[in-house]
């Protein structure tokens, strides 16, 4: 019991992580395409990525890359190309928006496709029943932007 506590505070704590470096990653790109052009910098951006990946394996150790051709369903591998569009969303949004709205826009988008993934159990996902409380949830969300002040 106190493993499964400690693995969902890490959890939480890695989201958090990740929601900050998103952010941070949205405006860095964002100025970069200001003095570039947008897949200028999110070239660089995969790329720089894909070089810290293969200096992870590196250090991390060495799983056999093979497996990646035996990866079923194979649309499981379009990972990187919805990464490219992801960084040139984010870049187009927060250039537009600005970090904050962008990004309160982009959350309620993932909890929405998150939760209809988990509910219609897409992609190999447990399905989970519907909850009234969690559509309620996105609904705040949605609201939320209204008081943040869309203008």
């Amino acid at each position: 019991r106190k493993f499964q506590e400690e693995e969902i505070m890490w959890g939480f704590i890695i989201a958090l992580l990740s929601g900050a470096l998103m952010s941070i990653q949205g405006v860095f790109n964002t100025e970069v395409t200001k003095q570039t052009s947008i897949w200028v910098s999110a070239g660089f951006v995969q790329l720089t990525a894909f070089f810290t990946c293969i200096i992870m394996w590196l250090v991390t150790g060495r799983n056999e890359v093979g497996g990646l051709f035996q990866v079923q369903p194979w649309y499981m591998l379009t990972g990187g190309v919805i990464g490219a569009l992801i960084t040139y969303t984010v870049i187009k949004s927060v250039g537009t928006l600005g970090p904050a709205k962008s990004a309160l826009i982009i959350v309620i988008a993932q909890i929405i496709v998150a939760y209809g993934i988990e509910v219609f159990g897409l992609f190999g996902v447990d399905k989970v029943g519907f909850e009234w409380k969690k559509a309620l949830g996105a609904l705040v969300a949605i609201v939320g932007i209204v008081i943040f002040r869309w203008e």
